[in-house]
């Protein structure tokens, strides 16, 4: 199976939260059936992006990034990879490479869609994000990448600004998906 036919099974699957996401699932999808590089940086349309909000152990803190290019409070997250076998490892890859933590557990996904425009293929194009959450191990320290200006653990509640709606969004279904369920669902 491809990584494009995997992301098509994966948003087929998934049930949206929201009337918003649910309309951005379809239009998620109709992008995979109208492109074959839908899940490439060279799609100039836009392209699926794999994000994930990475949670201390006990889910009290997201880990974020001050990201270079956007100026923001973020998730962790990026382009697709030909040796990503499905988005689940996009994500998981992305988080491990940005935080420098190794072990990240990630959780039952996707949490959350959200699209948003980009600077790839100038003047813009769309970064149509399929959103995770993971969990570090007690005592997790990060590494700062060459991606970030600045990593910081920050309360899921207390989300410094500036930031976006979609990253609160995500934090916040990343701690119910660990707390809610009693027991979560671990990829």
């Amino acid at each position: 199976m491809t990584l494009r036919d995997q992301a098509r099974a994966a948003l087929d699957r998934w049930r949206a939260p929201t009337a918003g996401e649910e309309s951005l699932r379809e239009e998620f999808l109709q992008h995979l059936r109208s492109y074959d590089d839908a899940m490439w940086r060279s799609c100039a349309p836009g392209h699926l992006t794999a994000t994930t909000a990475v949670l201390s152990h006990d889910a009290s803190k997201v880990l974020l990034t001050l990201h270079p290019k956007a100026g923001m409070w973020l998730p962790m997250g990026g382009h697709c990879e030909t040796s990503d076998v499905s988005l689940e490892a996009a994500a998981l890859r992305e988080a491990t490479e940005e935080s420098g933590i190794p072990g990240l557990r990630l959780l039952a996904g996707p949490l959350a869609l959200d699209r948003h425009q980009v600077w790839c293929h100038p003047p813009h194009s769309w970064h149509l994000d399929v959103e995770y959450g993971a969990v570090a191990p007690p005592g997790a320290e990060f590494v700062i990448s060459d991606e970030s200006l600045e990593l910081r653990w920050v309360p899921v509640d207390d989300i410094p600004e500036p930031t976006d709606e979609a990253t609160r969004r995500l934090a916040r279904r990343a701690r119910e998906s660990l707390l809610g369920a009693g027991s979560p669902d671990y990829v």
